[in-house]
């Protein structure tokens, strides 16, 4: 009969063993979710279904752009702070998106080759 100690012990060892297998798929998991958010929040139709094909030559290519950088100008746009160039087009389609999707679209699209 095995004493509390060892179920505790092997308890931990199956936690650890269980979280390690799931970290290691966190990160496919996250990039699903990032081209599907990215898809389904329609910015395909202008920057392009690669992120690097935008249909006008104004629109930014978004593949490998630093994350930082592309949350902070989608907060902009959403709020109303960043208004020149196309960001009438942009806030349309922003108050569909809310900070947690634009965390993962930022993370998916900084990891796209350029």
């Amino acid at each position: 009969m095995m004493d509390s100690r060892r179920i505790l012990a092997a308890g931990a060892g199956l936690a650890l063993l269980l979280g390690s297998g799931a970290a290691a798929q966190t990160g496919e998991a996250e990039k699903q979710d990032g081209a599907t958010l990215y898809a389904q929040r329609t910015c395909i139709a202008c920057h392009g279904p690669d992120a690097k094909t935008p249909i006008l030559p104004e629109y930014p290519k978004l593949a490998g752009q630093s994350p930082a950088y592309m949350l902070q100008q989608m907060k902009d746009i959403k709020s109303g702070a960043r208004s020149n160039g196309n960001t009438a087009a942009m806030r349309g389609v922003m108050h569909l998106v809310t900070e947690d999707e634009m965390k993962v679209l930022v993370q998916y699209l900084s990891g796209l080759q350029p």
